[in-house]
């Protein structure tokens, strides 16, 4: 292994090597008696040994003079760009300008003939100047062009805000810079051959100057020029007005902003304008009251470095590591927060300033404050030795060889070895301040939770896809890995159309690796389609950090979120819908329901749904339709967790669904009256508590078998005599009020809100269907039943079934029921009539296609079962009246084969195939999905179903 000795041989002969080539090349009889100066040079910096090789005067300038600290920059570059006009050569000359005074720099700096206090503060002052005096060239390029944007204090400016270590006057040499860019005021160009709206005008000076500073040519490039902290980041405008950035920092800046405002400082000349733009941000960075809020956003940045340190697999980096030159930041900028509103002496931009005002208020001691600001000199030093190496924008310790005797030498160590060991001990003595001053006492995940670091990483970094894959390749395989990242970089992409305030934001922060390592954890099947459902929630949500919070602080609830979107679209989309949802997430409750009777989910579902609206005023409508349909919501959540949950089968979920149904319809009809009555008074032939009005529930309202997104087939009737009037100051026959009362009790149903319809309606079973009446007297719809109904509205009303109203009507309609359904048919033409009606309903209500089938309307599917149902009470109710005591088509089938109208073994097949193809279908509803696939056990039931069919009806 080389010794020390024969590392610094080498890195002369690397210099000795570059000056040959130099000697070759140049006329060197002014340079020689500063030989070992420049061989030194040389071997140090490859960026110094290639600019003296292509600009020979400059070498010849710096070692002739003394350094100084009194450039005057703004008349150098005022004179070199007086006479430039084209784009080309004013971007030459700022590269050539640049280049050269970095060159003076870095000379200086590597043979140690400089601070770095006065280092940093020439970098500064030449980043400042080459912005200002582009910026003005553009400006007054552009001015001539399409005339200049006044202002009340002359012309208006784009003012340019220097961020981070440039506008703290501490840029380091190989630096990108950070820039905001606003303008005072909306309006147009005047003078110019083409006015633009200063918006236009100061977006085209914004991307010349970018493009000017920034672009690579064969000279290189000025600055690497960072916008990403402007408003919005690079979703918002280029420029801002100084309206927009008011706005914007009042009701949207995040806690990370204030930390980045409190170096931000004007490149512009002292101006009324820059006084009116200080004013905007000094209330947003520091606050009038003591701040302490300030130290958890400070972790919550440390973290996100932290995470960007592993993301890149940073090692030894003396910015970003554990008592780098970023904790020493964080350090003051956490205290200036804290205090700044009420301390002006901590409102300065600078780190040196900051510690004396910290040391001078008391806030930190003395001894620590000279400790830390020492400590950051000597890793200010290193990071700039570092970067003069290549004009390299680097903050890691170098891995070669020759790179680490340099760094040791101009350090002033004998070897990298000491240097090393001076470093671990400043940063460690850094560090254990920083956390002092951090320190958290409370974790929802321990450190040793590295799947939960990752899912952190993978939402807080900005990750590859490669580097992504790569970070849950112990947890997920490619494929998922990626689908994962493509859901997860969509869902970013539409998070910049959200203006989330520093509350929202941070919850969201919190929150997303939360999701992830749930995601991961449980690890679903099909996991990128679960979480595009959860995130399409959290999209819907992401406006109302109440309900993010909710999520975060209760995370049993995001568990259970999860797991019922992997099993339903449907509550994906309705909590989508509905965020309210998730409040019935935070009780084991809604997994909770009891297989109970009919009659007694009825009466529960009465009793709650009348105690919510006794709290409403009645004349308050729209209150009362929002809180009918928040009840449905909730309860229908409550059955589909209960039904993915396994407690409830397919026949009770139906009949709860079904009870939910006509208690909210009894609610309705109650509510419907009590406003038509009021304005029209009652129909004058009533007494007692009747109403005479009854509502005829139809096919699976009527059958016990409603889903999650049935709609009602409803028939109104009523029992007023033909003559009769209402009793109030506005009368009407009372066959005018049963209509208005269908029509509000429609319009309550149908009717669109905030939280969605209570039900779609279907009324086209009434007599004469669209063409009839809205509400039809009894007597009426008797005479319609036998005298006119065709054998198809026979066949409904075999499911035809009284679910609300005075119990004296539905009995009558009870009566007419019995004896339509009774009358005896010659088997032939109703089995004619039977299956010509089945085949136009498939013609006409089939959806196929070549992937999957449509479980209803297919041959063999759940509507054959219903029309056998349906044949067998027309075609044998006479014989056996029993066959019409039911309206669902498992009793309807059980009471054909007790008569032995079927045999015991078609029954239950057809029953088995029934109840399958309908837990099928309801699955495909929680899936919002129409179609299922074809398969061996699917096609099986059908094949039952068909095969009945022909026994049945081919007599």
């Amino acid at each position: 292994m080389p010794t020390q000795l024969q590392k610094n041989r080498i890195i002369e002969e690397q210099g000795a090597v570059h000056w040959a080539r130099f000697c070759e090349q140049h006329d060197t009889a002014q340079l020689m008696s500063h030989q070992d100066e420049i061989v030194t040079a040389f071997g140090r910096s490859e960026f110094i040994a290639r600019q003296c090789l292509a600009h020979p005067e400059w070498l010849y300038e710096i070692v002739t003079r003394q350094p100084a600290t009194d450039i005057d920059h703004a008349a150098q570059l005022t004179h070199l760009l007086k006479d430039i006009t084209s784009e080309e050569a004013m971007q030459k000359a700022i590269r050539m300008y640049r280049n050269q005074h970095m060159l003076r720099l870095a000379w200086y700096d590597l043979h140690n003939r400089q601070t770095i206090e006065i280092s940093l503060a020439a970098t500064s002052e030449l980043a400042d100047a080459l912005i200002y005096f582009t910026y003005q060239w553009i400006y007054d390029s552009l001015c001539k062009r399409y005339g200049t944007p006044d202002g009340p204090y002359g012309p208006q400016p784009m003012l340019i805000l220097a961020m981070g270590k440039l506008g703290g006057m501490e840029l380091n040499f190989s630096s990108d810079i950070d820039l905001i860019f606003c303008y005072p005021y909306k309006g147009e160009t005047q003078g110019g051959r083409k006015s633009l709206e200063h918006q236009q005008f100061f977006n085209k000076v914004a991307q010349k100057l970018i493009a000017a500073l920034d672009k690579v040519t064969v000279d290189g490039q000025v600055f690497r020029v960072d916008m990403r902290l402007r408003p919005f980041g690079d979703s918002g405008p280029l420029v801002s007005h100084f309206s927009a950035f008011e706005d914007y920092y009042q009701e949207q800046g995040r806690s990370w902003e204030r930390f980045a405002m409190i170096k931000a400082r004007p490149v512009n000349p002292r101006g009324d304008y820059n006084d009116e733009l200080l004013q905007i941000l000094r209330p947003f960075t520091f606050r009038r009251y003591l701040d302490f809020t300030t130290i958890d956003a400070l972790r919550h940045m440390k973290g996100l470095i932290n995470r960007e340190i592993r993301r890149r697999g940073l090692r030894n980096n003396i910015k970003l590591g554990p008592g780098g030159i970023r904790e020493v930041e964080f350090f003051a900028q956490s205290f200036q927060l804290i205090h700044g509103g009420r301390e002006p002496l901590l409102r300065q931009r600078g780190l040196r300033q900051t510690l004396e005002a910290l040391d001078e208020l008391n806030i930190v001691e003395s001894d620590t404050i000279e400790m830390i600001y020492q400590n950051y000199l000597f890793l200010r030093k290193l990071e700039h030795t570092l970067q003069q190496l290549n004009d390299e924008q680097t903050q890691t310790l170098p891995d070669d060889e020759n790179d680490k005797t340099v760094v040791a030498a101009v350090m002033g160590f004998e070897d990298y070895d000491s240097l090393i060991t001076e470093l671990n001990h400043k940063m460690s003595a850094i560090h254990a301040q920083f956390n002092d001053l951090v320190e958290e006492h409370h974790q929802a995940h321990d450190e040793t939770d590295t799947l939960f670091s990752i899912c952190q990483d993978a939402w807080q970094v900005d990750l590859a896809a490669d580097e992504f894959i790569n970070l849950f390749k112990d947890y997920l395989d490619k494929t998922e890995s990626e689908q994962v990242f493509k859901r997860l970089t969509d869902f970013r992409t539409k998070l910049r159309q959200f203006r989330l305030g520093e509350r929202g934001g941070s919850t969201l922060d919190g929150l997303m690796p939360e999701l992830l390592h749930t995601l991961v954890e449980a690890h679903p099947d099909r996991i990128e389609q679960v979480m595009r459902r959860v995130l399409s929630v959290i999209k819907a949500i992401t406006g109302r950090t109440t309900y993010l919070n909710l999520l975060l602080e209760n995370l049993n609830v995001l568990k259970q979120l999860v797991k019922l979107c992997e099993r339903s679209e449907w509550i994906a989309i309705q909590i989508k819908r509905f965020p309210l949802l998730l409040d019935e997430l935070l009780t084991p409750l809604y997994l909770e329901q009891q297989n109970t009777s009919s009659a007694d989910s009825l009466r529960e579902y009465q009793d709650e749904l009348r105690q919510l609206l006794l709290r409403v005023d009645p004349d308050d409508v729209e209150l009362t339709m929002d809180i009918c349909r928040q009840f449905k919501l909730c309860q229908q959540l409550r059955i589909a967790a209960s039904d993915i949950n396994g407690s409830l089968p397919i026949n009770k979920v139906s009949d709860k669904l079904t009870m939910l149904a006509e208690a909210i319809l009894n609610s309705v009809i109650r509510y419907a009256w009590q406003q038509v009555a009021l304005r029209y008074g009652q129909p004058e032939h009533l007494d007692d508590n009747n109403l005479g009005f009854a509502v005829v529930g139809y096919g699976k309202l009527g059958g016990y078998e409603l889903g999650y997104g049935s709609d009602l087939d409803l028939v109104f009737l009523h029992n007023a005599p033909r003559d009769a009037q209402t009793n109030g100051k506005r009368q009407v026959s009372a066959q005018q009020f049963y209509i208005k009362l269908a029509q509000r009790i429609m319009h309550f149903l149908n009717t669109t809100t905030l939280f969605g319809q209570l039900y779609e309606t279907d009324l086209r079973l009434r007599p004469s269907g669209s063409a009839g009446l809205l509400c039809c007297h009894i007597d009426g719809f008797e005479t319609y039943q036998r005298d006119e109904a065709w054998t198809w509205e026979h066949q409904a009303l075999v499911r035809a079934r009284g679910v609300a109203g005075d119990a004296g009507l539905l009995s009558h309609f009870d009566v007419v029921r019995q004896q339509i359904l009774t009358q005896q048919r010659p088997l032939p033409s109703l089995i004619s009539d039977v299956t010509s009606m089945r085949e136009k309903m498939r013609t006409h209500l089939e959806h196929q296609r070549e992937e999957g089938v449509d479980l209803k309307q297919c041959a063999g599917g759940i509507t054959d079962v219903e029309f056998v149902t349906q044949y067998l009470v027309l075609g044998y109710s006479h014989r056996f009246e029993r066959l019409i005591s039911h309206t669902d088509n498992l009793s309807i089938l059980d009471t054909a084969r007790d008569h032995g109208v079927i045999s015991a073994d078609v029954c239950e097949q057809l029953q088995q195939a029934y109840l399958k193809l309908r837990d099928h279908y309801h699955q495909l509803t929680l899936a919002d999905d129409k179609y299922a696939q074809s398969t061996d056990s699917l096609d099986e039931l059908r094949h039952w179903v068909r095969s009945a069919w022909q026994k049945i009806l081919s007599i």
